[in-house]
C-alpha cells in the first residue's frame, strides 16, 4: 500500500511539474508560407486563418512519412464535417518526384503543397516526418516527429486545436 501511495505521489508531482513547464512555454505564431500545389494553385497560411491546421512536412522517399500518413488521413477523414484542415508540404525531393501521385497511390486524400523547402526552414523542420499543429489563432501548439500512425497523441492534439 505504501508503495502504491509513493508511486501515485511521484506521478502527481511529475505531472504538475511537466504541466507547469508546458504552460511556461512562450506562444509562437505559425510562420507564413506561400506554396503551390501540383496544379499550380498558390496556398498561404492566410488561407487557413481562423481554422485549426495540421501541417505534415514529408518527402516521397521517407519511409516514416509513408508509415504516418494513414494516421493523418484518418484524422482528415474523421474531421471532414469540421473546419480542421490537414495539409501536406513536400520538400527535399529527388528530381522528378511527383508527391501528389505518390499520395494518390497510397490512398491519401488530404492536399499537399510542393517545393516546400522555404516553409520547412521557416518552421525549423529538423527532418521528415515533422507534423505541426496550429490553433485557430495561428499559434503553433505542438510540433512532433512521431511516425506511428496509431499514436494517440496525434488525435489528442487534433482534438485540442479543434476545440480551442
Amino acid at each position: 500500500m505504501r508503495w502504491m501511495k509513493a508511486t501515485l505521489a511521484s506521478i502527481f508531482v511529475f505531472s504538475i511539474s511537466w504541466l507547469g513547464s508546458a504552460q511556461a512555454k512562450e506562444i509562437e505564431a505559425a510562420a507564413f508560407f506561400s506554396l503551390a500545389d501540383p496544379q499550380g494553385q498558390v496556398h498561404t497560411l492566410e488561407d487557413y486563418k481562423g481554422r485549426p491546421l495540421i501541417i505534415h512536412f514529408w518527402a516521397t522517399w521517407c519511409p516514416y512519412c509513408k508509415k504516418l500518413q494513414p494516421g493523418l488521413e484518418r484524422i482528415h477523414l474523421d474531421n471532414q464535417d469540421t473546419d480542421l484542415a490537414v495539409l501536406g508540404i513536400s520538400f527535399n525531393e529527388d528530381e522528378g518526384a511527383e508527391p501528389q501521385n505518390v499520395l494518390q497511390a497510397r490512398g491519401i486524400t488530404f492536399p499537399t503543397l510542393i517545393h516546400g523547402e522555404s516553409a520547412a526552414r521557416a518552421y525549423g523542420v529538423p527532418g521528415t516526418p515533422t507534423t505541426v499543429f496550429i490553433d485557430r489563432r495561428g499559434n503553433k501548439v505542438w510540433t512532433t516527429n512521431i511516425s506511428d500512425p496509431n499514436n494517440p497523441k496525434l488525435k489528442q492534439a487534433a482534438a485540442y486545436i479543434l476545440n480551442q
